[in-house]
């Protein structure tokens, strides 16, 4: 059988934004516009986090999304960006990370029963929380955080967490949905906090939106603890491919203008010059 052959551009395509709904955006209409169904390397990086560690979104492109990841049967962004950082957990903690902790420890064996199929293997969070082994009893999360609150100058190679784990990915088995992650950094810089993320691959259709929404999320809860603004995520893939999907789909018609729209240039708002006061002249 011929080995597939993986077209590797001469550059990597880089793609910047203020928000996860304009990178989806720009990479979708990317790749529709382009020949072939894969971009590899790819590059992204987002800023333009709010004040309050909020994740901006494009509310139309989001909505779009939604609508046709359910009408193809798809899992919901919310759904896979809960895989990367369980949000909703965040929330019911009152940002407290030893109650989150505890609440995904309680929650995670239901996940995993509930689709044993996709969730088997683990899940992204389940990995950098409850690896199996290393110190914090595998909490890779709980050790970055740790070691950051009472250490100062210390090497930045420090604040890493890893998904993939050889001893039990290193399988032979032709399709594996998971782990397509392999790893995150932190790296405080005066700015604020830094996220980076590394995909071997990843699917445009089904899972990128998600992916970027749970690392943006993550990254913020990161920064949030570790009392941080979050200044920028990075996000690495070795090959991003549309999947799932044809590009002449019908039903692509409203995300493609929900992307549109959230590209188009915002209209300038002029004010007209103030009209200036002068003091009344005396008779």
């Amino acid at each position: 059988m011929p080995k597939a052959v993986i077209p590797q551009n001469s550059v990597p395509l880089v793609v910047e934004a203020k928000s996860v709904s304009e990178a989806y955006s720009k990479i979708l209409l990317h790749i529709l516009g382009h020949p072939g169904k894969e971009i590899a390397p790819l590059v992204l990086t987002i800023d333009g986090f709010g004040d309050n560690y909020d994740v901006p979104e494009d509310a139309r492109v989001r909505s779009a999304l939604d609508a046709l990841l359910v009408a193809k049967g798809k899992i919901d962004v919310e759904n896979v960006a809960y895989t990367i950082f369980p949000q909703r957990l965040w929330t019911m903690a009152q940002g407290n990370r030893a109650t989150l902790f505890q609440f995904y420890k309680m929650a995670f064996p239901f996940y995993r029963a509930k689709n044993p199929k996709a969730n088997g293997r683990g899940l992204y969070f389940e990995r950098l929380m409850m690896f199996g082994r290393g110190p914090c009893d595998g909490n890779q999360l709980e050790w970055i955080l740790s070691q950051h609150d009472k250490r100062l100058g210390v090497r930045r190679s420090m604040w890493q967490a890893t998904t993939s784990d050889p001893g039990r990915d290193h399988d032979a088995t032709a399709q594996l949905p998971f782990p397509c992650l392999q790893h995150v950094t932190f790296v405080p810089t005066k700015a604020g906090l830094v996220a980076n993320a590394f995909y071997a691959t990843q699917q445009l259709f089904d899972k990128a939106y998600g992916n970027y929404l749970g690392l943006a999320q993550l990254a913020a809860f990161m920064a949030h603890e570790m009392g941080l603004p979050l200044a920028r995520l990075n996000v690495t893939i070795g090959v991003a491919k549309l999947e799932r999907i044809t590009k002449t789909d019908p039903a692509l018609g409203p995300l493609i203008d929900a992307a549109r729209a959230c590209l188009a240039p915002r209209p300038v708002v002029r004010q007209a010059p103030a009209v200036p006061q002068f003091a009344a002249q005396p008779a």
